[in-house]
């Protein structure tokens, strides 16, 4: 009879890649071979708490890990934490968490599936929640919950132990939200548990609970914190330094690519499926010259554009970024504003540039037929002020029709018709409309 999971190597090391730790690797190995000698496919899950409505890349270095155990013939499990979210997680946080409301959860958790299935396969998922048996739990559960656990293991914790320290509170639900979510280790009967880092505290608090069940403890596999754009901090969007999988194309693209060089690797490991093999052959074309980096980087944004779009967004993303950031050229589609005539007087006004508006109500310039182009880039939204555009002037960061204006008193004669092609400095591209 044919085994219908690879061998325990082959799926170790495709498990390994981008991984942190597992805990521990050689119970993991067993419980790979069982299942393959068993036909059994192992119960692997992620639990994520809907905190806020939108994902972005940084979430999916852990969504990805448990796409390729799907991948591998396991069963994927993934867990909206709607009851545990209204508790808040104390990890990485030095002070209370304000709870959230079911509302606010609700909301959040409604916008997740769409975005997670952009990776996982709808069809191979089992979605739970786990308000399903927390909301249900009595005070003696409870109470007999919290008899498996000693507080000073709980407060052994760092980030408890620093708050402490500080003289900052802690919230007694706060000491309850491992245990509460160690729950659905139980409830879920889960072979492997998959998270960040950052949560290796809570996973062991998982594993050790359900041993205390009579379940056997499940292997723990940990993930790296992805860091955000400005190659410093961890992706969030509070820091602003994120890549929302939802984000336009051209937008996830661009972000891509200012992610400083030495950071892509990182980014090819952890949030694309490229091997570790792949890996080494683009960075050592690199080290050579062979590749240029920004080469190198495209490829990387092109992958993840099309992860999340498909092909043909990405292609159009990297011939976009080409076209106008290294060959100077237009992109195709270009913000546009008209200038008309309105009985005696002239306006400004938006078209549409794909399904957005760039800008609302239609803005009167000079009834005379001649406008400064500082007045023009102000009313159109292009410049805080009319100041702001002269200094962009001065600073030689407006170009129109291939040709760097430097005149700040420079005026658009209206009663002509005209097209103008603007670049305002290195992204912004503009086209004016005078009909």
């Amino acid at each position: 009879m044919t085994q219908p999971f690879k061998s325990v190597h082959e799926q170790l090391a495709y498990i390994k890649k981008g991984a942190a730790e597992i805990i521990p690797e050689d119970e993991l190995k067993a419980k790979l071979d069982h299942s393959r000698k068993t036909g059994k496919p192992l119960r692997v899950y992620l639990g994520v708490d809907p905190t806020a409505p939108d994902l972005h890349l940084g979430h999916t270095v852990v969504l990805r890990k448990l796409k390729h155990f799907q991948e591998l013939g396991h069963t994927a499990v993934f867990l909206i934490g709607d009851f545990s979210a209204m508790i808040g997680d104390p990890t990485g946080v030095s002070e209370t968490r304000p709870p959230l409301t079911r509302e606010q959860v609700d909301a959040n958790a409604k916008t997740y599936l769409d975005q997670v299935f952009k990776i996982l396969d709808r069809e191979k998922t089992e979605v739970r929640r786990n308000s399903d048996w927390l909301s249900k739990m009595c005070a003696e559960e409870v109470v007999r919950l919290c008899g498996h656990y000693r507080l000073a293991r709980m407060l052994e914790r760092e980030d408890f132990r620093s708050r402490l320290d500080n003289g900052q509170p802690i919230s007694v639900h706060e000491l309850l939200y491992p245990l509460l979510t160690a729950c659905d280790a139980v409830e879920l009967k889960s072979d492997v548990e998959l998270g960040a880092t950052e949560q290796k505290f809570n996973l062991l608090v998982h594993r050790e609970i359900q041993r205390e069940y009579g379940l056997p403890g499940q292997a723990v596999l940990t993930l790296p914190i992805l860091v955000g754009l400005d190659g410093q901090r961890k992706m969030s969007k509070s820091l602003g330094n994120y890549v929302g999988i939802t984000e336009p194309p051209n937008d996830i693209f661009g972000k891509l690519m200012s992610i400083p060089d030495d950071l892509m690797w990182s980014y090819y490991e952890l949030v694309t499926d490229h091997t570790p093999e792949e890996i080494a052959a683009l960075k050592s074309d690199v080290s050579a010259g062979k590749l240029h980096p920004m080469d190198a980087k495209m490829k990387l944004a092109e992958q993840v554009v099309t992860d999340f779009h498909g092909a043909a967004a990405g292609r159009s993303a990297a011939e976009n970024f080409q076209r106008v950031f290294r060959d100077r050229q237009a992109p195709e589609q270009l913000q546009e504003f008209k200038v008309s005539r309105l009985g005696d007087r002239f306006i400004v006004i938006s078209r549409k540039v794909g399904d957005v508006i760039e800008m609302g109500q239609p803005q009167e310039v000079s009834p005379l037929g001649k406008e400064r182009w500082t007045k023009l880039l102000a009313l159109s939204g292009n410049a805080a002020s009319t100041t702001e555009a002269e200094r962009l002037i001065k600073q030689k960061a407006l170009e129109i029709n291939g040709q760097i204006m430097s005149d700040p008193t420079a005026r658009v004669d209206f009663t002509e018709r005209a097209e103008y092609v603007i670049r305002l400095g290195k992204k912004k591209f503009l086209r004016f409309l005078i009909e």
